[in-house]
């Protein structure tokens, strides 16, 4: 039981050792590459898709601004954002307790980038698990010194268009262009950023690899909470596989033995290290190798296949299906309420952001004898795609509202915040209290889309008496 206490990717010292992992085939790894690249092609070519004149996605943490399907967001909209990573992480933990780790597997960028793109250049490069094996433990020779410096110069490079991609989601095309088009000394900040993005990339992918799942990923050591018997997770069945044993050929009286012949394979094509017969463990992305190489090795030999499956702990021993439990039910109606909660907000999202806050320092005024007026600054973010004209009411009209400016309307640009200051003059005979709750009411060409609510102060109530 000692592969519950170390690592497959640490030696008996503790340092991490090089993992080899054998290419492998079969239907799983059919489908995963087809979701792989669909994911891949997503992935490099959403920077580039607009809807109604704005990118698909732009996270652009510098500037505050948030564009997903279209749709900006900003900082006011932070509950929104805040509300779906609550989403996100429901569903996640929901997944992970019917399927168990099967993102990581299937749609991880971190595992789809190391198998489908990184390992398949290294393979080409340099062989097969046992050639690199061969490879690095041998001497400097100019074959070893030409394929390594092949190899890290792809990676560099890959490393370096990854960097971009990335780099697109968070200024935009339009700005990683001009980086592109330009010296970069005219935008260090961001030059600097892509170094630093390309050098990272290419030390994941290059060195640390399976340790981001192991080491550094929270996700790995979660699944022993979120997972039980009944959760579905890549599986090996002991009661059919065991006793394993080794084949041989006119074995006279043999001994009663499993299905496993003990080939070793799924170890050999597993991409951390594990062997997947000491049952679910926590280094497993459930990337479906060992299946289709034990699969392999069933069909070879007349057994039945899928001695390793997608099957549960209860569903090996006591042949039962997977089944709708209460956890499950409980997570789901969790779900469900968040997102109804979510969609709400964004279907009732305002197009205009308003603030309006009372001028710092500044006490009421009497400009006549029957007036008192407050002082206010006003900040518009427009939301849209078009510019706005817009105009404030006091709800109920109650009192009027006069900019510093004396313009009758604020033009605001598309995707642009606009500040100014204002006057509210109340009469005295609609003043109730000392400290009076406002309705402020934005127009946009006679119809009104926001409204917000503020204070405004005079000596005294003067309705009251």
């Amino acid at each position: 039981m000692d592969f519950r206490d170390t690592l497959g990717v640490l030696d008996k010292k503790g340092v991490s050792k090089r993992i080899y992992p054998k290419m492998v085939d079969g239907f799983l790894f059919k489908a995963r590459n087809v979701v792989g690249f669909f994911l891949l092609a997503f992935l490099f070519s959403a920077p580039f898709v607009k809807i109604d004149g704005q990118p698909l996605l732009l996270l652009n943490v510098l500037e505050r601004k948030f564009i997903i399907f279209g749709k900006i967001f900003f900082p006011q909209d932070t509950y929104i954002f805040a509300l779906a990573m609550l989403v996100f992480m429901v569903f996640i933990i929901l997944f992970t307790v019917v399927f168990g780790r099967v993102f990581c597997g299937w749609a991880c960028p971190q595992t789809i980038f190391l198998e489908l793109i990184f390992r398949r250049i290294e393979h080409w490069i340099e062989g097969d698990a046992n050639q690199q094996r061969k490879l690095n433990e041998g001497e400097w020779t100019s074959e070893k010194i030409w394929k390594k410096t092949l190899k890290h110069t792809i990676f560099v490079l890959i490393s370096f268009f990854i960097a971009n991609t990335f780099l697109a989601y968070l200024v935009g095309i339009e700005e990683l262009e001009r980086l592109v088009t330009h010296s970069p000394l005219e935008n260090l900040t961001l030059f600097v950023s892509l170094l630093i993005f390309t050098s990272l990339f290419y030390y994941v992918f290059a060195k640390f690899r399976e340790l981001v799942c192991i080491v550094v990923c929270p996700y790995g050591r979660l699944q022993s909470v979120f997972l039980d018997n009944k959760s579905i997770v890549v599986a090996y069945d002991f009661l059919r596989g065991e006793p394993r044993g080794k084949l041989k050929k006119n074995e006279v009286d043999p001994a009663p033995k499993g299905d496993c012949i003990d080939c070793k394979l799924c170890v050999q094509v597993c991409p951390t290290g594990i062997d997947i017969r000491n049952g679910t463990q926590m280094e497993c992305v459930n990337c479906t190798a060992c299946i289709d190489a034990c699969d392999d090795i069933m069909e070879k030999i007349g057994k039945p296949k899928k001695l390793i499956r997608y099957d549960s702990m209860e569903g090996i021993t006591e042949k039962k299906p997977l089944r709708f439990t209460a956890r499950i039910a409980a997570y789901s109606t969790v779900l469900a309420l968040l997102l109804g909660l979510l969609s709400y907000f964004l279907l009732s999202r305002d197009m205009v952001g308003v603030t309006v806050l009372k001028t710092p320092g500044m006490l009421f005024q009497k400009p006549d004898s029957l007036t008192i007026s407050n002082l206010y600054n006003i900040e518009l973010i427009n939301k849209t795609s078009e510019k706005m004209n817009l105009t404030i009411k006091v709800k109920d009209e109650i009192g009027t509202i006069k900019l510093v400016t004396n313009d009758t309307q604020m033009a605001v640009e598309s995707q642009q915040a606009f500040k100014t200051s204002f006057f509210i003059f109340v009469p005295k005979k609609n003043i109730y209290n000392m400290n009076s709750k406002l309705e402020i009411e934005v127009y946009s060409e006679g119809k009104l889309i926001t409204k917000t609510k503020t204070s405004f102060t005079s000596p005294v109530a003067y309705a009251k008496k």
